[in-house]
């Protein structure tokens, strides 16, 4: 929420680093006989200090030591096991270094979180490898005696690999694997040696936090004769945490979350009472993803509501903990959330109390709670909030008028639980555009910076907007406020005159102190889809036809589309897959078929589809776009289909659109029947290229490195096991020994296709430098720009430049750090950063990147086919908030 937060990945290394010099130096105190007590205490404080110090490469310090204070508050040796319960899956075990940095993180800032592992790979393994059939009922792994002597063995021995990684890195630890669970026989008949905890002893568990030493458990009980039983690890965590009610529920395992089953996105945070229905009636929350929400929402029902589940991986654990726009899927209860048109709504005591505990004005003596309520009456007001009012904000909106944020009233749980963050977006759900105020020392500063798309600070006190991004209707807007009173004080002039010491680039305007939006990336945890765009948009359900579905293109295609609004897709043809189902559209039933181009013909004569795609691979095109515009001349009362072509064969065609919105425009889209789709490197090439095209030095050839996944060299047909058509990747890590391959060193056509664009906005033809490299990643675009410059201008005066190009663009992040593949992969947007310019000022580096597959492919096709058949552009399409 408050978080400028950089991934673990930027320290990870600096880390490594100094926690194995710090678990040297603390192995060497302990062998020392001489070192003092006080010296010791000395070590351990700085070692505190230092990783403590780390961790703000995280986030910012005040988020950083925030989450310390409060997480240091439950986990005291004194009063321990109350900070956290983190279970370990046994994939994750597999990188037990990894892990073991992480946890010693949690050691050295005085944190003693509770670490349960199970081993389920490791002991399905083994018991392979002897030769013993697993059987399952159920789901359950059915436990004889044999079963069960292989599983201790495979759990004692992850255990005591765990302790030794962790003590290896002078981080104390203490394996206890027996006295902590007992249980009875789940059901000895069915299942044989497996248990149903009973109860939990946590007696073992805090005897080792006030030992200073991790606790590291295994899953298993104990039955009351003294039967070992096994026990499912996530249900032995689940019991651990009902018996000591922690702070956090972390789950570690390789993915990193929980996804969304048909775009594929990262969840990022489920609030149960708000989602959980909605949630379970989803068609893609199915099978075992239906079992861990419900398994999630019956242990936190069981809870304080402020525990929360965490699903990570073990090198986003710090990121999760101590920054507030965490790294992977949070999982808490929450509250549903109220709006009322009246205080009576939540009871007008309770207000009352709400305003006196938390309005700062209130607070300083400058107004009274009679007057603020006096004030609330004189407009039509709307308040906002949840059941316990954690969180409390009223919006002002006249008829007809700019809706002023008038009060945002949130307790420290509020904030910590991201409850002030649900509250803003019903609000946002409302009202479109919004202006509020905020004292300037305000403690959550960057919270209202990162949601608004401009400010102006005066005399103690901000002023924030978002929805309006004229500045001189803003100005417009702030003097009706004060002529009507809602304001207090005046906040004009909204733009100061330029500071006399700084210019910005010739074609930029200098803002001084107005914050433009640049699209942080930083609204903790989420998507939402853009507001709309100006003007009437149709809501008319329209038909769509794919041809091509087969690749990976296709198939991100046909995922979006699952959440579209008003497109149906009606028909997808791959000749290799006919017949088969569609299996990741969730809209309808529908199958493959392999459609002629007669077929087309005979379809558009008869108005059976309102849009084509082309999903082809190059040169294959232009039959079936030939068959449309014949069948369109035949077209009977409606005019002809639109076509978006993915592939480069019209690219170049003056006949056809170049669908680029971004920086070619929205109007001739709109207007045309044929949309070439512009290629996924020459997309980001370039929106790189094209903020800094008036400043390319006059001869010279802007250079771009392409680093992309192996994704885009396309797909081939090929079988499965059972003689089932599958599409597999033509280039896969192992064909690149799990490293990069660079290609088309020269003439790539994105190169070509750059350049010939471009000169469209350059006062003279230009030439792009183009070379691309294939990685082992799957899907994502790392673009690295080189570009000599006509004159020295600074690195933020070409921030500028982006800011001017595309701070109005819900698809574009500009961020001050490098882009690295997290900010890229599976994301629908472009995003830029990390600009640098020669020390002599004659040349700079920006890096750009996008998914291939979505803003290089998909998601740049569905923002086309909207424009052109006059839908809101990113309807259908999770846009970044």
């Amino acid at each position: 929420m408050l978080s400028t937060a950089s991934t673990l990945r930027v320290s990870s290394g600096v880390a490594r680093r100094a926690l194995v010099v710090s678990g040297r130096r603390q192995g060497a105190v302990q062998i020392s006989r001489r070192v003092t007590a006080r010296g010791i205490q000395s070590a351990a404080q700085t070692d505190r200090d230092t990783i403590t110090r780390l961790l703000y490469s995280l986030g910012s310090k005040r988020e950083v030591e925030r989450h310390l204070r409060i997480f240091s508050s439950s986990s005291n040796p004194a009063a321990p096991a109350k900070f956290a319960v983190i279970k370990v899956g046994g994939a994750v075990l597999e990188q037990v270094e990894e892990l073991a940095l992480s946890l010693s993180f949690l050691y050295r800032v005085g944190l003693y979180p509770v670490i349960l592992h199970g081993g389920g790979p490791q002991l399905n393994e083994i018991i392979e490898r002897s030769g013993v059939t697993p059987d399952y009922i159920d789901g359950i792994r059915v436990t004889d005696a044999k079963v069960l002597q292989v599983a201790r063995r495979t759990f004692l021995e992850m255990n005591l690999k765990l302790v030794s990684a962790l003590e290896a890195l002078g981080t104390r630890a203490r394996p206890i694997t027996s006295g902590v669970f007992t249980a009875d026989y789940l059901d000895k008949e069915k299942y044989g040696l497996v248990g149903k905890i009973t109860k939990v002893d946590k007696r073992p568990i805090e005897a080792s936090i006030r030992a200073g030493a991790l606790p590291i458990l295994t899953s298993l009980a104990e039955s009351p004769d003294g039967q070992i039983l096994n026990v499912n690890a996530d249900i032995a965590a689940g019991e651990l945490a009902k018996e000591i009610e922690p702070m956090k529920i972390v789950i570690l395992n390789d993915k990193g979350g929980l996804f969304h089953g048909v775009t594929g996105e990262k969840l990022d945070v489920i609030n149960l009472d708000e989602e959980y229905d909605a949630l379970m009636k989803e068609p893609w929350v199915k099978y075992g993803l239906k079992l861990k929400i419900r398994e999630f929402k019956e242990l936190l029902d069981h809870l304080p509501r402020s525990t929360s589940v965490a699903i990570i991986s073990a090198s986003s654990l710090q990121r999760e903990l101590f920054t507030d726009d965490g790294a992977g899927t949070l999982i808490r209860r929450g509250y549903k959330l109220f709006k009322h048109s009246s205080i009576e709504g939540i009871g007008a005591d309770r207000f009352r109390q709400v305003v006196h505990d938390r309005d700062p004005e209130v607070l300083s003596n400058d107004q009274s709670v009679t007057g603020v309520l006096s004030e609330l009456t004189k407009t039509p007001y709307t308040i906002y909030g949840d059941e316990p009012l954690d969180a409390v904000a009223v919006v002002s909106h006249p008829e007809g008028e700019t809706p002023i944020m008038t009060k945002l009233l949130a307790s420290r749980s509020g904030v910590l639980n991201n409850v002030i963050d649900n509250v803003f977006k019903a609000i946002k759900k409302d009202h479109r555009r919004l202006f509020w105020t905020a004292p300037a020392e305000d403690e959550n500063r960057a919270w209202h910076f990162e949601r608004a798309d401009g400010s102006f600070t005066r005399a103690g006190k901000s002023l924030f907007w978002y929805g309006v991004q004229d500045v001189s209707e803003v100005e417009r807007i702030i003097k009706g406020f004060e002529a009507k009173g809602r304001l207090p004080r005046s906040y004009l002039p909204v733009i100061p005159p330029p500071p006399p010491h700084r210019s910005a680039p010739s074609g930029t305007r200098a803002y001084s102190t107005v914050a433009r939006r640049t699209a942080v990336p930083g609204s903790r945890r989420g998507y939402a889809t853009a507001a709309p765009s100006d003007g009437p948009v149709s809501t008319e359900i329209k038909r769509l036809g794919l041809i091509g579905a087969r690749g990976f293109t296709g198939q991100a295609l046909t995922g979006l589309l699952s959440n579209h609004p008003y497109l149906k897709l009606t028909h997808v043809s791959s000749r290799q897959m006919a017949g088969l189902p569609l299996e990741n559209y969730t809209k309808d039933a529908i199958s493959y078929s392999n459609l002629s181009a007669a077929d087309v013909e005979r379809m558009e004569k008869d108005g059976e589809v309102d849009a084509w795609v082309m999903a082809l691979p190059n040169g294959i095109c232009k039959p079936f776009v030939d068959a449309v515009d014949r069948g369109a001349k035949e077209r009977k009362g409606t005019e002809g289909s639109v076509v978006v072509d993915l592939s480069a064969d019209y690219r170049f065609e003056k006949d056809w659109v170049y669908g680029l919105p971004e920086l070619y425009g929205r109007e001739a889209i709109k207007a045309s029947k044929r949309i070439s789709n512009p290629g996924c490197y020459a997309t980001s090439t370039q929106m790189l290229i094209a903020p800094l095209i008036k400043y390319v030095k006059p001869g010279a050839w802007p250079t771009v490195f392409g680093l992309s996944g192996y994704s885009g060299a396309g797909t081939v047909a090929a079988v499965d096991d059972g003689g089932k058509p599958v599409t597999v990747a033509k280039v896969n890590p192992s064909d690149l020994g799990y490293g990069v391959r660079p290609y088309a060193l020269t003439d790539h056509i994105h190169e070509r296709e750059a350049g010939a664009h471009l000169s469209r906005l350059a006062p003279a033809p230009i030439k792009v430098a183009f070379t691309p490299v294939v990685t082992s990643w799957f899907s994502g675009i790392i673009s690295t720009l080189s570009l000599p410059l006509s004159e020295q201008i600074s690195a933020r005066d070409v921030v500028a430049l982006y800011e001017q190009k595309y701070g109005n663009e819900p698809l574009v992040t500009i961020k001050k750090e490098v882009p690295i593949l997290p900010d890229i992969e599976n994301q629908h947007g472009w995003v830029v950063g990390g600009v640098q310019v020669q020390s002599d000022g004659d040349r700079v580096v920006v890096v750009g990147g996008l998914d291939n597959l979505l803003k290089g492919a998909a998601t740049q096709c569905l923002q086309n086919l909207n424009i052109a058949l006059g839908y809101d552009e990113f309807a259908g399409i999770p846009t970044r908030k």
